[in-house]
């Protein structure tokens, strides 16, 4: 008798593990994904599901301070994540990505080989990322609002455009920008140099209509704004015939500007590299690549992709800028503990005055 109640509870465990499963799904296939909102077509999520048998677990998130938090925890679920070059620079000192199979991405190939240069300076022999959007930071300017052309950061400080300027709400970005405009270095350590950009910032409060995220693309469109702090992947949106503002144009100032990369990285702690590589692999295929940037908007970074797409892409300065644009923007670095210095100086400008 005992030993039938005993099959009978054996039998009634695995019932109920066989519906857990079912329910839950076999976790073996599911890569979990780390990635900014609205950064991925979802019907490519779709059709890679389709053709492998994998599931995908996506999981958004709003800034690179986010990304570290998530990625640092002891319990982190992560196989890819897609941060900015800094955040990169920092994870590798800090040994926490797994160096990437290359073998298992033929489609590497198709990857423009000045990009692989650039990604290079903060990953070094480019062994823990794979380039995946690029771009550049620069001013959306309303021609029917400013009276003449823009050409430099100074246009951010004009009186004559007091309450019409929308700066990004972004501290490396705001900060950056101004040391540019006096003359320094976005990566300086020199704590004068970032006291005076601070000062500059202060002194900007009555011209600026204050920081903003994603509503300045609202308000540059609907004509609320004359001068904006964009990413050229907003830019392309803010000027788009059919969404967007014809009377709105984009520059990268003659000073410079930052050019900025999301590169695709496997967390150290995923158990699923090689499922991850294959996930790498598919979105570096030239079809793909040439989808998934025509739904995003930003820059691609796959040359094959390019190739695919239509002139009014790849002529249009915004989405794909010229050498001497790229040759005059600069990455940034991970600050290591001098960042405090700018956190400082930024808790003045945004919270104190």
């Amino acid at each position: 008798m005992k030993r039938i109640v005993a099959i009978l509870l054996t039998l009634v465990m695995l019932a109920a593990s066989l519906s857990f499963l079912t329910a839950c799904g076999d976790n073996s296939k599911t890569l979990y994904v780390l990635n900014w909102g609205d950064y991925i077509d979802p019907d490519l999520i779709k059709q890679f599901e389709q053709q492998t048998g994998y599931k995908i677990n996506y999981t958004t998130l709003t800034s690179n301070e986010e990304m570290l938090i998530k990625l640092r925890s002891p319990d982190c679920i992560y196989d890819l994540c897609f941060p900015s070059d800094y955040v990169i620079e920092k994870l590798i000192a800090e040994d926490m990505l797994a160096e990437i199979n290359k073998d298992n991405i033929p489609n590497l190939k198709n990857i423009d080989e000045r990009f692989i240069e650039i990604s290079n300076q903060f990953d070094p022999g480019n062994k823990y990322s794979v380039p995946y959007m690029w771009g550049t930071v620069g001013i959306v300017y309303n021609k029917e609002m400013v009276d003449e052309p823009v050409d430099s950061w100074n246009a951010l400080w004009d009186e004559k455009y007091a309450g019409q300027v929308l700066m990004y709400n972004s501290m490396r970005d705001s900060i950056g920008i101004t040391l540019i405009k006096l003359g320094y270095d976005i990566n300086t350590r020199n704590a004068d140099q970032v006291a005076e950009a601070r000062d500059e910032l202060i002194a900007q409060k009555n011209i600026r209509k204050g920081f903003f995220d994603d509503a300045i693309k609202d308000d540059m469109i609907g004509n609320q704004g004359a001068l904006a702090v964009v990413y050229s992947g907003d830019a392309m949106l803010c000027i788009d015939e059919e969404e967007g503002n014809p009377n709105l144009e984009y520059v990268v100032p003659k000073e410079g500007s930052n050019v900025w990369f999301d590169n695709i990285i496997i967390p150290k702690t995923s158990s699923k590299q090689a499922m991850a590589e294959e996930f790498i692999n598919f979105l570096c295929d030239a079809e793909v690549a040439k989808q998934n940037t025509e739904y995003i908007g930003y820059s691609t970074p796959n040359k094959a992709a390019l190739e695919l797409m239509d002139e009014s892409w790849t002529e249009n300065p915004v989405y794909n800028p010229p050498q001497d644009v790229l040759d005059r923007c600069t990455i940034f670095h991970d600050l290591g503990d001098f960042l405090s210095v700018f956190e400082e100086a930024w808790n003045k400008v945004y919270f104190e005055n």
